[in-house]
């Protein structure tokens, strides 16, 4: 067996991708496969006479070809999940993986799951009137919400995209914020905002708000309401009470589809105080309408220094 690896580039685009800015995921291939990867020309060698290192390398530089094939820019956190699914159950996830996929119209942005659970995730979204997303932060659940929720609207399978949460502080108080509702509860919707933002262009985005296409809404305010022919994200759910949770779920109407996100380690409630989205999720899961989908750390995909962090903060406990 050689004491290398080499998988040749004919497109110097493609390996453009696949090397990433400055060649970090150049690097990144090195720490996984604990063995220098060098590029030389349009070759990408793996210093390692490892037999199935190598073989797994090889398929793994195949698997980002492809990747970079449908126009994404392999990185970190992307590169590290596809080699944990070759290790896990070799690759047997990865066609589902590719064959999941978001295109929101008039855009042209295609949002492509980057674990398997992610692709759960989609795979959720696309099928169940009610999706309960659970998970830690930088796993994608508001991200890939929002950008299903644009292609439903975007597509006029849906009128309105209604986003809301429970206003609760993150353990400190922000005191009186001035302005009108919408301004008010602006801060803590921000996410939400960022991945439309990311997903869209600014007119597109301008128009969609001025045409009230998007509201917004605080949990309190949702009391009374019936909610038809939308599409409802209700971001950080986990600090919700029993009693919001079961308002909330009860204004699902006809050809609604409502998806709630939590990270169930950052609960803000008060002490003792039982967080809706656990209950919910637990005592609808046999619901055939509803999908509950749990991630992990191992789906983070905000960067690989943050999975580390979780990691950190799990094992500390």
């Amino acid at each position: 067996m050689s004491d290398s690896t080499t998988l040749v580039l004919s497109d110097s685009v493609i390996l453009q991708r696949i090397c990433g800015a400055n060649d970090r995921n150049i690097r990144y291939l090195g720490e996984l496969f604990a063995a220098p990867v060098l590029v030389r020309g349009n070759e990408v060698i793996l210093d390692s006479a490892d037999p199935e290192r190598q073989q797994r390398f090889l398929t793994l530089l195949e698997e980002l070809q492809d990747q970079a094939r449908q126009e994404r820019d392999p990185d970190p956190g992307l590169i590290k999940a596809l080699y944990q699914d070759l290790v896990r159950d070799n690759g047997a996830s990865l066609e589902k993986m590719k064959r999941t996929c978001v295109e929101i119209p008039l855009a042209g942005t295609r949002v492509f799951p980057r674990s398997p659970r992610q692709a759960a995730v989609l795979e959720s979204l696309q099928t169940k009137e009610l999706s309960f997303l659970i998970g830690p932060a930088g796993t994608g659940k508001t991200y890939l919400a929002v950008a299903h929720a644009l292609q439903e609207l975007l597509s006029k399978r849906k009128r309105k995209l209604l986003l809301t949460r429970p206003v609760v502080e993150a353990g400190e108080s922000l005191g009186f914020l001035p302005g009108d509702l919408a301004q008010k509860i602006s801060p803590y919707l921000r996410p939400l905002y960022d991945a439309i933002e990311a997903l869209l262009p600014t007119d597109i985005v301008r128009r969609l708000y001025d045409q009230n296409l998007i509201e917004i809404a605080p949990l309190a305010y949702m009391r009374g309401r019936s909610l038809r022919d939308c599409y409802v994200i209700l971001d950080e759910a986990q600090n919700t009470t029993v009693e919001q949770m079961k308002m909330f779920l009860t204004r699902i109407g006809e050809n609604t589809t409502a998806v709630v996100n939590g990270d169930v380690t950052q609960v803000d409630l008060p002490k003792r105080t039982r967080s809706g989205l656990l209950h919910a999720a637990g005592i609808l899961r046999d619901i055939p309408e509803v999908g509950i989908t749990r991630l992990g750390r191992e789906d983070v995909v905000r960067s690989v220094l943050v999975q580390k962090i979780i990691r950190a903060y799990d094992e500390e406990r």
